[in-house]
């Protein structure tokens, strides 16, 4: 989803503020190369340094909002200002240096997950630990770093966190341009990246290079949705996400939209898995983001099963917490209401039902109507191609 969630983290403010740096040009430029060096060796895809002019997108964000697009997620209209003008959330920063880190998993064919409808799925980005933590702390190596050679160096470190417009930052500083999904794009990486940002206090030569929109004609990723939730290109109805729908929303999910959410029970990447350039990706060495307990391949019943005690033991340190155990179990359900069904899964719905919250029963109340009903209709998925070569293939249709 969308950056811009409320910080919960303490800000790293290092120095006195309004610190006053003697550098000469040609120190500030070898700094700033050096920063970029630094950044790769970090861990980071990429580094650029940019004073941001947000103008543009501050009014297309507004007109977004104004639509109702935004849904639930209240924290996007909020300090309004601070977005259009970064800069003025740390006192006496003067430039931001934008990163990207990759986080594609060595993980289980994502489309054999989605093929199989007693499996989970899980959107990749969040089948290890949580980015927060991963991305946070390495920025602020990078920070201690530049404090080294500075001797004093005022800064603060945002990942997916705070008023910030992190993808239009990173567009302006040339890490990538907008695809047609709202995602990042960069030609060497495809889009499984993470975007995060350092606030200094030191007037550094700026690096931003706009690089142009290699989308051309194509709407893969707007065609693939399940569940049409593109308004347009660039456009997005969060309220008909599945990212939004799983993991902001705390509400029941709209009927019309539960048979169309499939075996995504925590986000989904059908938008991303269909871009051609994705063919780009490379899988992350970073060991944090690999899976753990399995989630690239288990079976929706092994995860029904989790009780509240199991679920926060298993997703400590997860971003995955961010749905709550009653939302885990909710969205699992429409996903057993779309599986195969059988005795099992029938037995396991109907015994949660009997001690659950009344927001789970009304799901499992869908699932078990939809599984009685199933053999009855026929169902047509939109089903991504495998292999990185056959990508050019904007979506396939399959009966099941």
């Amino acid at each position: 989803m969308t950056s811009d969630k409320p910080s919960t983290q303490p800000a790293e403010q290092h120095s006195t503020p309004g610190e006053v740096h003697h550098f000469n040009q040609q120190q500030l430029q070898k700094l700033a190369s050096d920063i970029e060096i630094w950044a790769l060796e970090l861990g980071f895809g990429q580094a650029s340094i940019i004073i941001p002019d947000l103008s543009l997108e501050h009014r297309l964000l507004k007109k977004w909002l104004d639509k109702g697009y935004h849904g639930q997620m209240h924290y996007l209209a909020n300090h309004s200002e601070l977005r259009r003008k970064p800069l003025d959330l740390v006192p006496h920063s003067c430039r931001i240096i934008s990163v990207r880190m990759d986080y594609s998993p060595p993980a289980k064919n994502s489309i054999d997950i989605l093929r199989d409808r007693d499996k989970a799925y899980i959107a990749r980005y969040t089948l290890g630990r949580d980015y927060h933590k991963t991305v946070k702390k390495r920025l602020n190596k990078l920070a201690e770093r530049i404090a080294q050679e500075t001797a004093q160096l005022g800064y603060r470190a945002f990942v997916d966190s705070a008023p910030i417009m992190e993808r239009a930052i990173a567009e302006q500083a040339g890490l990538g341009w907008s695809g047609k999904h709202t995602l990042l794009i960069n030609r060497k990486a495809g889009s499984y990246f993470f975007l995060a940002e350092l606030f200094i206090d030191i007037p550094l030569p700026t690096s931003e290079k706009k690089v142009m929109n290699n989308c051309g004609r194509c709407t893969a990723c707007l065609d693939i949705c399940p569940t049409q939730a593109f308004v347009g290109a660039n456009i997005l109805d969060a309220r008909r996400c599945i990212s939004y729908l799983t993991i902001e929303s705390k509400e029941a999910i709209p009927v019309e939209l539960r048979s169309k959410i499939g075996n995504r029970i925590f986000g989904c990447d059908d938008c991303q898995l269909i871009c051609p350039w994705n063919k780009f990706a490379q899988h992350s060495p970073e060991d944090d983001f690999k899976p753990r307990h399995h989630l690239d391949d288990i079976s929706l019943l092994e995860l029904f099963d989790w009780d509240e005690a199991t679920f926060l033991k298993n997703t400590e340190g997860s971003a995955i917490r961010r749905t709550g155990h009653r939302g885990w179990l909710r969205n699992i359900a429409v996903a057993l209401g779309n599986s195969n069904g059988g005795t099992e899964v029938q037995q396991a719905l109907e015994e949660k039902l009997l001690d659950c919250h009344p927001l789970v029963g009304e799901h499992i109340q869908w699932a078990l109507t939809q599984l009685a009903g199933d053999h009855n209709k026929t169902r047509t998925e939109q089903l991504l191609v495998s292999s990185a070569s056959d990508r050019k293939q904007a979506l396939q249709l399959k009966r099941l």
